[in-house]
């Protein structure tokens, strides 16, 4: 099968738990492609707990095909006290490396954007690596603009 064949073949959709652990095989690869080690069990207990504390929205990507989950983005909530209304942070995209280049992240972006506006939010942020130029490209060809008001920091809690 030539899994680069058509973008028409991929379907993105809400993910739920019972496509845990096909969610977690994607998103230990996710980890892994990021430089973590390999932590199946791990990944599947984090997402387990995002599902049953309706912490996070998971859109997936699947080949029709095969049925094969290949991306997924995972938004969480958060909130503007300025404006009173609901946010997300588009906290993670990832493609699996064999169907890079055919637009899924397009695809997955536009469906983060749909779910954003569906729930009424003020919008969607993300944050990625100042030399991850692709990433950026992408960002930005989705109307995503590199925030120059504020200074971003953060504090690092370790862990007990």
């Amino acid at each position: 099968m030539d899994i680069k064949a058509n973008l028409k073949e991929i379907t993105v959709l809400h993910a739920t738990i019972q496509q845990l652990d096909e969610i977690a095989s994607l998103f230990n690869a996710y980890r892994v492609f990021y430089g973590q080690p390999s932590d199946i069990e791990g990944a599947r207990q984090f997402l387990f707990d995002r599902f049953a504390h309706r912490e996070s929205v998971i859109l997936v990507a699947r080949h029709q095909d095969d049925g094969k989950l290949v991306g997924f983005t995972q938004l969480y909530p958060t909130f503007s006290s300025i404006s009173m209304r609901r946010a997300w942070v588009l906290n993670d995209l990832y493609v699996l490396e064999d169907y890079r280049g055919l637009g899924i992240s397009h695809r997955l972006l536009e469906a983060a954007k749909e779910y954003a506006q569906a729930t009424d939010a003020k919008g969607l942020s993300l944050e990625t690596a100042v030399d991850n130029i692709v990433a950026r490209g992408l960002y930005e060809k989705h109307g995503y603009t590199c925030d120059d008001h504020y200074v971003h920091y953060e504090l690092t809690i370790k862990k007990s």
